[in-house]
């Protein structure tokens, strides 16, 4: 198993990333600055996608659509993250603009 890099240290790296690809990005809700989960909220041309953390079967990190295969909506995005806030109140949200619905990270996707 990989070790797990800290939540505050991990936004801080992938808004680095995301200004670096001229890309803007913003912090919407800071969470537990070391053991937080995370929500990368991606804005695009043909709508919004949530990627929630998670593990693979191996336990190395990854990310799940929790939207959905298909973007949605502006308000079906901000309705699926106040859910996830509700249930963990140590969650960071953090939002990237990304025309081609692409992290400006490294980000595999289950």
């Amino acid at each position: 198993m990989e070790a797990k890099v800290k939540a505050g240290i991990w936004v801080s790296m992938a808004i680095r990333l995301s200004d670096m690809a001229g890309r803007p990005a913003a912090v919407l809700r800071k969470g537990d600055p070391d053991s937080g989960g995370i929500l990368a909220v991606l804005r695009g041309r043909e709508g919004w996608v949530v990627l929630s953390q998670a593990r693979d079967a191996e336990g190395r990190p990854a990310w799940i659509r929790g939207t959905g295969p298909a973007p949605v909506p502006e308000e079906t995005a901000t309705a699926y993250v106040e859910r996830q806030v509700k249930r963990d109140p140590d969650l960071w949200v953090v939002e990237f603009e990304a025309p081609d619905l692409m992290p400006p990270f490294e980000a595999r996707i289950l």
